[in-house]
């Protein structure tokens, strides 16, 4: 008798892609970033900034990741899961929408205005495009297909939720080749990061929504590290503050993320 992911195998299109092997398509997205970002990438091991010129964010983030992009994008056209990917039907309670709108408002909000100000302007527009890309492929890969590739397992929504935030919290523990040991401590925040992009995914049925608010947060994150000298921002504490909000908000409320099951008639 075929089991359970028999069935939702059966009942959905495309081909099947085993959690192992997902695991080995992040490990070539991964691969690809963190390749190429050695190829063709800057030295800024002189600097302050992560991204101090134009030309190192363009080598050493905007062309790695547009290639990570077109992967994905290739990954999910071989499984033939498009369909699936950009619209995920699993409804949430009015509530979880907050998540989307206060992510939006404090990354808009964010911003280092006044330190971007001082930066050349393509610099800034690089910089905008980085934020584009990170939302798309970041999102493609673990909102759309690392999501599917656990609801297609058959798991209940809460693990999709957990497994597909914690894959995506430990592929960023690739950026410990360039940033050492507070990699880690990334990896756990991005963890609950994913978690909220995962909500963002539920609350507006589109992955195009997530990849919004992803772009949009990284953007402002990024905005503080950009240029010959790095300046944190007040916006930065909201950030913080935000997230930390957010992961108690889901500790008290975790069980009230599901629609409530409709009455049973006498």
């Amino acid at each position: 008798m075929p089991d359970r992911t028999d069935s939702i195998q059966a009942d959905r299109p495309g081909r099947s892609l085993a959690w192992p092997w997902f695991l080995v398509v992040v490990i070539v997205y991964a691969g690809i970033i963190q390749g190429l970002g050695l190829l063709i990438g800057v030295d800024t091991s002189h600097s302050e900034s992560q991204f101090p010129t134009t030309e190192s964010l363009v080598r050493n983030a905007l062309i790695p990741i547009g290639a990570s992009i077109l992967f994905a994008a290739a990954v999910v056209t071989w499984l033939g899961w498009w369909r699936e990917v950009l619209h995920y039907r699993a409804p949430v309670r009015r509530w979880v929408r907050w998540v989307p709108i206060s992510m939006i408002a404090v990354a808009v909000i964010g911003v280092n205005y006044g330190h971007l100000s001082d930066q050349s302007i393509s610099l800034v527009v690089c910089l905008l495009l980085l934020g584009l890309f990170v939302g798309v492929g970041e999102e493609l890969m673990f909102r759309g297909i690392g999501v599917q590739v656990f609801h297609r397992a058959g798991l209940t929504e809460g693990k999709v939720a957990l497994y597909s935030s914690l894959v995506f919290g430990l592929v960023h523990v690739s950026n410990a080749f360039g940033e050492g040991a507070q990699a880690i401590v990334q990896a756990l925040v991005v963890s609950t990061s994913g978690y909220f992009f995962y909500l963002c995914l539920r609350a507006g049925g589109i992955i195009l929504l997530p990849m919004l608010v992803h772009g949009l947060w990284d953007t402002s994150l990024i905005s503080n590290l950009v240029g010959e000298t790095p300046q944190a921002s007040l916006g930065m504490v909201l950030i913080i503050l935000l997230q930390v909000v957010l992961i108690i908000v889901l500790l008290v409320k975790r069980r009230t993320i599901e629609p409530a099951a409709p009455a049973v008639p006498n």
